[in-house]
């Protein structure tokens, strides 16, 4: 399957089952493709082929992207250098679950989770614990006896209560014997990106315009989070408000990089705003507010800033 086929097959899947995706982005060397919200939950999705085509570089900015937005990361793809990515089964990249398209759908659209994942040795299940260790107890089973039947030690077995993934032979033995089911299934869509170091801003590798708006911001409190594979060039942070924030230094990019920024923000439900170097009569292009270089020296604090977006932004002005 074509990646762009792939790409729409995952947003029909996303639409199916009552989620709200973003438009592909049709951008090369992004950190994400679709961004989708259903309710309280929110996707990033990296879409590729070949999943080793997924960088640290690429993972690293995914996460912190994640973390920022409360989302959980995904990668949604078909083969490796291993070989394919199998069905049922929840793979990792740099800490970001993946899982073929297959798997994706079964998921969403028919309730149907998966049981196995992978890592290095193998693959395995994850046990329900507490009950493991509930009916080990009521039932009056020695450790020995649950560590002959599922070919493990007695240390391995404790391990099983306290959480470790059990090799998938050892858990079926396991459940049979007990004849309850303790194997649980696995949600990729509700890993929480780690705690990753914030990327700090390199004033000395941003352009002269950049390095004025960052410092400008950086001054008014906001801690400014620098991307480099996404459609916005960073994020602003202040306490609990976040903005997704494009540089309007190419004139002819900065409508199709508006549009993009407000399709993204109204479905992650943050502000959008692309500052540029002068002050037009347009508020705003497609929903995302437009604030030119000098009005910003004129702005000396971040609520007054973030109002000032938010009143543009609803101005619904068009370009």
């Amino acid at each position: 399957m074509q990646r762009e086929e792939l790409i729409n097959a995952v947003r029909d899947a996303l639409i199916r089952s009552g989620f709200t995706p973003s438009k592909p982005l049709n951008m090369r060397s992004i950190s994400f493709d679709i961004v989708a919200r259903r309710d309280k939950s929110l996707l990033l999705i990296k879409i590729l082929s070949n999943v080793d085509a997924f960088s640290k570089e690429n993972a690293d900015e995914l996460k912190t992207l994640s973390e920022a937005l409360a989302a959980s990361p995904l990668l949604i793809g078909e083969r490796s250098s291993s070989g394919e990515i199998e069905e049922g089964i929840v793979y990792s990249r740099f800490a970001v679950p993946i899982v073929s398209l297959k798997t994706f759908g079964d998921l969403l659209c028919e309730n149907v989770p998966p049981f196995i994942f992978a890592a290095p040795g193998g693959l395995y299940v994850k046990l329900d614990s507490e009950l493991l260790r509930r009916i080990r107890e009521d039932k009056n089973i020695s450790l020995g006896t649950l560590a002959e039947v599922a070919g493990v030690s007695r240390r391995t077995i404790q391990m099983y209560e306290a959480g470790m993934g059990a090799m998938i032979d050892a858990a079926i033995r396991l459940e049979e014997y007990l004849d309850e089911p303790i194997l649980i299934p696995i949600d990729p869509l509700s890993y929480k990106a780690e705690q990753t170091e914030s990327p700090k801003v390199d004033m000395e590798k941003c352009d002269p315009f950049t390095r004025e708006i960052y410092k400008v911001l950086i001054n008014m409190g906001y801690n400014i989070k620098p991307m480099q594979k996404a459609p916005f060039e960073a994020l602003m942070v202040d306490k609990e408000i976040l903005i997704l924030t494009g540089m309007g230094k190419d004139e002819s990019k900065i409508v199709e990089k508006a549009r993009v920024v407000h399709d993204i923000s109204n479905i992650t439900g943050r502000e959008s705003v692309i500052f540029i170097d002068k002050a037009r009569s347009k508020l705003s292009i497609g929903g995302t507010a437009l604030i030119g270089r000098d009005e910003l020296h004129k702005i000396d604090e971040s609520v007054k800033l973030r109002r000032l977006v938010i009143e543009r932004s609803d101005a619904d002005e068009k370009y």
